[in-house]
């Protein structure tokens, strides 16, 4: 049984079908898309036995590697968060109304980070570069070009999934995901650099708004224009 899953789920054409497919999951409700993609995600992990190199994590975690990864994802709120500003003049304020709750919160603001590193973090880095991308470009031919357009059409979709903070919210989350997609391109067996880059960049966020100053940035942008 475990073989059988294995080899259908291992088909190349699976993860197009798995992307076109979970959404439809979003009419019950919208986390079941990112849990149904994980779970189809997990099985092949399962049926592999464990092959966690088929999904990126090809070196472990180093004290460089964390201190390279916290001020890559530093580096990337600042000019995110620039970039934001800019996004909300055309295309309207980011909604992040949902996290409201975690302003002055400390209790909601540390349940709240350890959901984001196990399933932002982690889980999301697992699916859309670790399964999505990997899996795309190999279906693609694995070479150059088909790594460039797998990063391109996973960070489309990956924005897409956020519709909810509105179209200035989707366009700069796609543009976010592309440009640690570009990271990762650069060290395919390295997606805990990844996981670490996307966890201290929510959590400098999430701090930002536990102490409402989440606009810090926007303002001061801004001002300047």
């Amino acid at each position: 049984m475990k073989d059988k899953i294995f080899t259908i789920l291992s088909k190349k054409h699976i993860v197009v079908l798995t992307m076109l497919l979970t959404p439809l999951f979003g009419f019950i409700d919208r986390n079941l898309v990112f849990f149904s993609a994980l779970g189809i995600a997990f099985l092949i992990l399962w049926g592999s036995n464990f092959k966690w190199s088929d999904f990126g994590f090809g070196k472990r975690i180093t004290k460089n590697m964390t201190l390279k990864s916290f001020l890559i994802a530093l580096f990337l709120v600042f000019i995110f968060y620039t970039i934001e500003a800019f996004l909300e003049i055309y295309f309207g304020k980011i909604d992040i109304s949902s996290l409201d709750d975690l302003r002055g919160d400390i209790v909601n603001y540390s349940i709240t980070l350890i959901i984001v590193w196990i399933f932002a973090a982690f889980g999301e880095e697992f699916l859309f570069r670790g399964y999505y991308m990997k899996r795309l470009a190999i279906l693609f031919g694995n070479g150059n070009k088909a790594w460039l357009f797998s990063a391109i059409i996973v960070s489309i979709y990956f924005g897409i999934s956020h519709s909810y903070q509105g179209l200035a919210g989707i366009i700069g989350i796609t543009l976010w995901h592309f440009c640690v997609s570009l990271i990762f391109y650069k060290d395919k067996e390295n997606l805990i650099s990844a996981i670490l880059i996307h966890g201290f960049y929510d959590t400098i966020g999430l701090t930002l708004l536990f102490f409402s100053q989440e606009r810090l940035i926007y303002d001061w942008v801004l001002q300047l224009v």
